[in-house]
């Protein structure tokens, strides 16, 4: 299998139109990889980054900054003119899925076809200017505050100045990365800002790979914090956690639908057999992002505000207390199944095959199969949500188990293996489609990656 993968992989390049998207795909990651390096104007990049090093000390790394700097490829953290990264475009866009799903005249025009979907990708970019703003406003606060960094002065010439220079900035960095993935989309392979994010964090490997060999070092002071054994273990954990993500990702439960035959003048249409696949893990990413941002944020601000009652709080939710733990897990699993309720409608599904003579073996068309649906879906979506919940606050147990930092635990588990696992599938689905266009077998023996057929 490994030889088939390597095989495909060196075919990718001889493929002519296959070789330009994925060589044109690669220019735009460096692009985007340099821009991770250009500093924002009037801020004193040494001393920030030693406040993200302390609240990574003081929180273990989890907090809506690490979350964000994730996200950014650890522009963040420099203050480079990336720095938002790609979260104002997400939000945006999960606002308007979720606007969708409540606003009737939005709805009808996610149903009018190419048209429809382009007038809602204007409103998505319209939405991410202006959460750009005023994100990148409040970041020029922040940093204007040195009781923020502990009485370090990050900015060296505050005042409105200062505030409109990284206003302008930090959101023309994000339209830049915006219109970046969207040159991906379009002349690329794969889904361009998930490839964007898959490249931010794939950036920060370097870093937790140099951190494991300085905690396996015996020079260091204490000598070695970590022993070999506990590495293979480690290795291990990981490919047990890629190939359990793959095959969650890839899983789906598939209700068979038979449609009618019915005479159109003297021609017989209908009668052939299909599928409806249900996906068992819909919402992906999101419910862990949404968790991670609510019981992330009372530590957020109690770092910002001496409020000691604030602190007593926030210490409640810290990592590490069963409070975290058990709140973190009930908020997956609400914004699991409070995502699949936006995308996937029973209802309008039962409906649609009505219209169109089809029907579930064994199920009465209408209701009936609308609820047959929800029950399958809602079954489904439990096994989805409790591996999401497994993925959440595996990167925690391997800190506490094996002491090391949040970054290397990170690489186990978490967001960043749910992101990297989808984008790579999505990826590689993409050029075996290239392949097997131009007649070359693709990355599996059978020729189709499972979950295509």
């Amino acid at each position: 299998m490994i030889a088939q993968f390597f095989k495909a992989l060196a075919t990718c390049f001889k493929v002519e139109d296959l070789r330009k998207k994925i060589l044109f795909t690669l220019g735009i990651v460096a692009i985007y990889r340099l821009g991770c390096f250009v500093p924002t104007p009037g801020i004193d990049a040494v001393a920030l980054g030693r406040f993200f090093a302390r609240i990574a000390q003081t929180s273990g790394g989890g907090n809506v900054f690490t979350i964000m700097n994730m996200f950014s490829g650890r522009s963040l953290e420099k203050l480079t003119i990336f720095s938002l990264g790609v979260m104002p475009y997400i939000s945006s866009s999960i606002i308007m899925q979720l606007l969708t799903a409540v606003i009737p005249s939005l709805e009808k025009l996610s149903k009018e076809g190419q048209a429809g979907y382009q007038k809602i990708n204007q409103y998505t970019r319209y939405g991410t200017v202006v959460l750009a703003l005023i994100q990148s406003f409040f970041i020029a606060l922040w940093l204007e505050s040195p009781q923020a960094f502990g009485g370090i002065q990050v900015v060296e010439s505050p005042g409105w100045l200062f505030r409109l220079t990284t206003v302008l900035t930090l959101t023309t960095g994000t339209l830049m990365i915006m219109w970046l993935g969207e040159r991906i989309q379009e002349q690329g392979v794969g889904n361009g800002m998930s490839i964007i994010i898959t490249a931010g964090i794939l950036s920060a490997a370097p870093a937790a790979v140099e951190q494991t060999l300085m905690l396996l070092s015996p020079k260091t002071a204490g000598g070695a914090q970590l022993q070999p054994l506990t590495v293979l273990v480690m290795f291990f954990l990981l490919v047990f956690v890629v190939l359990a993500t793959t095959l969650i990702t890839q899983a789906q439960r598939r209700i068979p639908v038979q449609y009618a035959r019915r005479m159109v003048g003297n021609k017989a249409q209908g009668g052939q057999n299909t599928f409806i696949p249900l996906k068992v893990d819909t919402s992906g990413i999101i419910a862990i992002i949404f968790a991670q941002s609510i019981i992330l944020f009372p530590a957020t601000i109690a770092s910002f505000l001496p409020s000691q009652g604030l602190h007593s709080f926030a210490s409640l939710l810290a990592r590490g207390h069963w409070l975290y733990y058990t709140l973190y897990g009930a908020l997956i699993l609400f914004f699991c199944y409070f995502y699949t309720a936006i995308v996937f409608n029973p209802t309008d599904v039962a409906e649609n095959m009505k219209k169109h003579g089809g029907f579930v073996p064994g199920v009465r068309p209408g209701k009936a199969t609308a609820d047959y649906l929800d029950f399958v879906m809602t079954r489904i979506t439990l096994v989805g949500a409790l591996f999401i919940c497994f993925i959440a606050v595996s990167p925690d147990m391997i800190m506490a188990s094996a002491k090391v930092p949040y970054l290397v635990a990170s690489f186990f588990g978490g967001t960043g293996i749910l992101i990297t696992v989808g984008v790579m599938l999505d990826t590689m689905k993409q050029v075996e489609a290239h392949l097997q266009m131009h007649d070359y077998e693709g990355f599996m023996q059978s020729g189709h990656l499972r979950g295509r057929r």
